[in-house]
């Protein structure tokens, strides 16, 4: 059963939700508290401006009066105290004015009987229910603080039990604030602050949207460019503007592109080396084997001598193409080398080669960063090309030289040299100089020395002339040697040919 496609969102979209979501949770959660807190600084107001009306009414009571707002504490005055208690009442409701949002009344034996003389914000002595509430609370000889809900609102009050000696009558002094008008300007003012959030947290979208695009347009480009790179064409890269994060992956993924890049290459030539090379052995055992005559044994032993031969050479050719293609692919593994055992121990190889004269003229006393083995594989095989290349029972001189911050691997013989323009040639895959030898070869064993070299960080040189060659594989060492460098014909990374050292040895074709 297909699953439904569930609804894709981009990262941005996502990125610009994250962040609205967390900003409106944070401004909610600052804006909650924030109201809390202020709402109960306004209780907490309200409470002592009613405690302070107590102390007030408690100083009338006495005969000592305390200085109101509009007073000074020169002004405070002693009166005498009142003899009954609705004489009491009445001083305190007199005296103490209610404020803008406030209210008094005068209970005795349970009936609101005294009122303010000014105008009050709501009268109390209107709900009979919140009377009797404030009359049971204050019977009992307390001062109470409490909170009603009447029909004029929610009030905070405070009822005082007003005693007189020598008077039966109990007095209730009752002043009430309206909180809920109170409470409500905080409600107001925090109103505003969550239309001014609702206000930012859409600046924030906008602006958000646009900055969250502008860092993320490399993805969409990376995204644009993927799905235009195909196996045939993986040339094309994505501009990197910037130092940040996302500019440092488009870098990366720039490097990933040139791998790919290289390996493709890498793999299609290889693949037209082989389709290359192999055509022609294939095609000399067929033809060979379509006009074989099966009834004649000296035909079939010569086709199958030709054959065997064949394959051969394609088995060599396979195993060079291998090599070189290992050499390319992957980086040497190198160790510091002394440099002087590593040239006598392949001149004890190279001697086994006959048919040559072979002589040490040289030998550097220095370490370098190498691959012994792979240094050793590109080092024979130049012994082999001067083996071939030069006539029976010549001499092949064979060193290590040490120059500046470099050491060169060399081996001069006496064949023929290579013709002038075939320097660089014989450095390509399956290249070759015509000498007029009519050795036989895959054409790989030089690139595959100047594959060895380059793994190093070196290169090869080379210095031809009709009396002989001379090749050299130049890498970098640990130590500095003394000699100067000569001038030289060398072959880099770019076109498989650069210029080293030049001598009076020629040089021939590669195997």
């Amino acid at each position: 059963m297909q699953r439904s496609a569930l609804p894709r969102f981009s990262v941005r979209s996502r990125i610009l939700a994250v962040i609205l979501i967390v900003t409106a949770l944070g401004m909610s959660v600052s804006g909650i508290a924030a109201y809390i807190v202020q709402r109960d600084r306004v209780v907490e107001g309200l409470d002592a401006e009613l405690l302070a009306s107590v102390e007030a009414a408690r100083g009338i009571v006495t005969g000592t009066s305390t200085p109101t707002d509009s007073e000074s504490e020169s002004d405070a005055t002693v009166d005498a105290p009142p003899a009954t208690t609705a004489g009491a009442l009445d001083d305190i409701l007199s005296r103490i004015v209610p404020g803008r949002h406030e209210s008094s009344v005068g209970i005795i034996d349970g009936q609101a009987r005294l009122i303010p003389g000014v105008e009050t914000a709501f009268s109390l002595e209107d709900d009979p229910e919140f009377i009797k509430r404030a009359w049971n609370e204050a019977s009992g000889g307390q001062v109470t603080v409490g909170t009603a809900i009447t029909t004029v609102g929610t009030l905070r009050y405070v009822s005082v039990p007003v005693v007189i000696d020598g008077d039966p009558e109990l007095g209730v002094y009752v002043t009430a604030l309206d909180a809920q008008r109170a409470v409500d300007e905080v409600g107001g003012a925090f109103l505003t602050y969550a239309g001014l959030a609702a206000l930012s947290l859409a600046a924030i979208g906008v602006i958000g949207w646009f900055v969250a695009g502008r860092l993320l347009a490399p993805l969409r480009r990376l995204s644009e460019t993927a799905s235009r790179i195909t196996a045939e064409d993986v040339s094309e890269r994505i501009p990197v503007n910037g130092r940040d994060d996302v500019s440092a992956l488009t870098e990366t993924v720039n490097a990933m592109l040139d791998r790919i890049d290289e390996a493709l290459t890498s793999q299609r030539q290889l693949l037209d080396d082989v389709r290359h090379e192999l055509k022609t052995p294939i095609t000399i055992v067929r033809g060979h084997l379509e006009l074989l005559d099966a009834t004649k044994p000296d035909d079939v032993l010569a086709v199958r001598d030709i054959a065997i031969d064949e394959l051969d050479r394609m088995a060599e050719l396979v195993t060079d193409i291998d090599a070189l293609a290992r050499v390319e692919r992957h980086n040497v593994l190198t160790e510091p080398t002394d440099v002087g055992d590593l040239t006598h121990l392949v001149f004890s190889k190279m001697q086994a080669i006959p048919g040559r004269t072979w002589v040490l003229e040289s030998t550097a006393d220095v370490v370098a960063p190498l691959s012994p083995s792979r240094l050793t594989q590109a080092w024979l095989q130049l012994a082999d090309n001067a083996a071939k290349y030069s006539p029976e029972g010549s001499t092949v001189r064979v060193g290590s030289t040490a120059y500046a911050r470099t050491v060169e691997f060399w081996v001069a013989d006496e064949g023929p040299g290579i013709p002038a323009g075939a320097e660089k040639r014989i450095f390509e895959r399956f290249g070759r100089a015509d000498t007029g030898r009519g050795i036989a070869g895959s054409g790989l064993g030089l690139p595959i020395v100047a594959a060895i070299a380059r793994a190093h960080g070196g290169y090869v040189s080379l210095d031809s002339s009709p009396a002989g060659a001379r090749f050299g594989i130049v890498v970098p060492t640990l130590e500095v040697a003394a000699a100067p460098p000569p001038p030289a014909v060398g072959f880099d990374d770019a076109e498989n040919s650069r210029l080293a050292s030049p001598s009076t040895r020629p040089a021939r074709s590669s195997e």
